[in-house]
């Protein structure tokens, strides 16, 4: 099954709206737990992403762009290997093929992954 994506934006509302039943004081209130939740969640990721990642740099970021572009080599290069011949993919090639665009997928969504690490401020980036 193809997958075409538009976009790698997974985000919902992230603006604080409050129920109309809510009195302001109420609201205020729920605001404040909301903002305390938001805090917690953005400290914990740094501590723990921190610990396990290090910091991020431009040489780690070329390794996986190198890694990645080589990843998306291969899988084309695959492909127009597989189809030099008129024949039909085997269930094996097939099977390779799969293999090796997954590889590439993974590495593309790790780039991303690692990149909005950096952007929300997750992972230090020296300056």
């Amino acid at each position: 099954m193809s997958v075409t994506r538009t976009s790698n934006l997974r985000r919902t509302s992230d603006h604080f709206e409050p129920e109309a039943a809510l009195d302001p004081q109420a609201q205020r209130r729920l605001r404040g737990h909301i903002e305390q939740i938001d805090y917690t969640a953005y400290a914990s990721n740094r501590e723990v992403i921190g610990q396990v990642l290090g910091q991020a740099d431009m040489a780690r970021f070329q390794k996986l762009a190198v890694a990645t572009a080589l990843a998306r080599g291969q899988w084309i290069a695959a492909a127009l290997a597989m189809t030099e011949s008129a024949q039909p993919l085997s269930p094996g090639e097939a099977a390779r093929l799969a293999g090796l665009r997954a590889a590439y997928e993974e590495l593309t969504e790790a780039y991303e992954g690692l990149r909005r690490l950096v952007e929300r401020g997750y992972l230090s980036f020296p300056g």
